[in-house]
């Protein structure tokens, strides 16, 4: 058993999770979104104070368990499942980096971006703190994240999650191919 979970599993399997997953919530009539875990913290928090957060967050206690489970199992995977193996990555996605100053990577994430070295840098921090920041102001002005659009949304069939996740992927497109050559 220990092999089977240490092993990787077939690529199929994730989408049989998230799809029975998704039944289940619909049936429940829940909704499944990582950022709005975020709201219910801060309503956790500062209660009545601010009228945005002012909302029975007791309702959504049930996703704040999503967010632990994906901390701790990220936790838990890296720790002690990748063994220390690099990300696998395409021969043609390694010439491009090295193009902008990337090494092969030898862990998770690549060092430029996350280690102590980079963010203790000037522009490693404003790197990070203005990407922070975009996600957090897009997550808000989107009405939720990617997998709350790409997953539930879909899922639930709303127009205005279709839109959001074609937006999702022009933006990815345009960073990838525009403006993160600029920054690196």
């Amino acid at each position: 058993m220990i092999d089977f979970l240490l092993n990787p599993w077939p690529w199929w399997f994730s989408g049989a999770m998230i799809s029975a997953v998704m039944f289940a919530l619909i049936f429940f009539g829940k909704s499944f979104g990582f950022s709005s875990n975020l709201r219910t913290i801060c309503a956790m928090t500062f209660g009545r104070k601010i009228k945005f957060f002012d909302f029975d967050w007791k309702e959504n206690t049930w996703n704040l368990t999503f967010l632990v489970g994906a901390v701790l199992g990220g936790f838990i995977s890296y720790h002690f499942m990748h063994g220390g193996i690099a990300v696998t990555i395409s021969d043609s996605t390694l010439s491009d980096l090295a193009q902008l100053g990337f090494a092969p990577p030898t862990g998770m994430q690549p060092s430029e971006v996350f280690s102590w070295e980079s963010v203790l840098t000037v522009h490693g921090f404003l790197v990070l703190a203005l990407g922070g920041f975009l996600v957090g102001f897009g997550t808000r002005y989107a009405g939720g994240c990617t997998s709350g659009h790409a997953i539930s949304g879909l899922s639930n069939l709303q127009l205005p999650s279709l839109v959001a996740v074609i937006g999702f992927f022009i933006g990815g497109l345009a960073m990838t191919h525009l403006i993160f050559p600029y920054i690196y």
